[in-house]
């Protein structure tokens, strides 16, 4: 019989995201930071390619990111409640760290899993930020997934995407416990 890690396995069972808007200050240190982003750097990376890499925004960063936000949107066409909305996750944060899909070039492993291995660094590092005591939250949202806001608020290079923004702070509450999926409703099991 394996020895099972009960606290790590009781954590995963009972993790929850803290909502974007309820996570206020202190937010963690570069110190505090820092080991969180390296268990966030231990997913699976077949082919050890490494396609992510963190770009970590500080205050300063999330108020431009808001402004730019708002000054894209409406050129973009953008709903503007959904603008206002996007420029309120950057507005309202304190820290928050994007991950960064960089795919490499390789004949083994196709970009899907290297995409894959961008969003466990995302879940890594939300569940690494709640395990050390913080409130997380991973959003995206339209600025995420638009070229020109990319390229101009995060520096990417051609070919790179935001696979997602994980918020992190001082939780202000904690969210009722959410519906979650009926396991034997999704699983099937293959004998043969």
């Amino acid at each position: 019989m394996p020895q099972p890690n009960q606290a790590a396995l009781d954590f995963l069972l009972s993790r929850s995201s803290r909502p974007a808007k309820t996570l206020k200050t202190p937010v963690p240190t570069r110190d505090q930071l820092l080991p969180i982003l390296t268990a966030a750097a231990r997913v699976p990376d077949h082919g050890k390619l490494v396609p992510w890499r963190f770009v970590v925004l500080e205050r300063a960063a999330l108020l431009r990111l808001a402004d730019l936000v708002r000054r894209l949107g409406p050129g973009l066409g953008i709903d503007p409640e959904k603008v206002e909305k996007s420029a309120l996750n950057f507005g309202g944060s304190h820290l928050a760290v994007a991950v960064v899909f960089v795919p490499r070039d390789s004949e083994k492993v196709p970009e899907v899993e290297q995409l894959l291995s961008a969003g466990a660094a995302c879940f890594s590092l939300l569940n690494a930020a709640l395990a050390s005591g913080w409130g997380a939250n991973w959003i995206t949202g339209w600025p995420s997934h638009d070229e020109g806001f990319c390229r101009e608020g995060f520096g990417l290079a051609a070919g790179e995407k935001v696979a997602g923004i994980i918020h992190i702070g001082t939780e202000t509450s904690v969210p009722p416990e959410r519906p979650r999926p009926d396991v034997a409703e999704i699983t099937t099991w293959m004998t043969e």
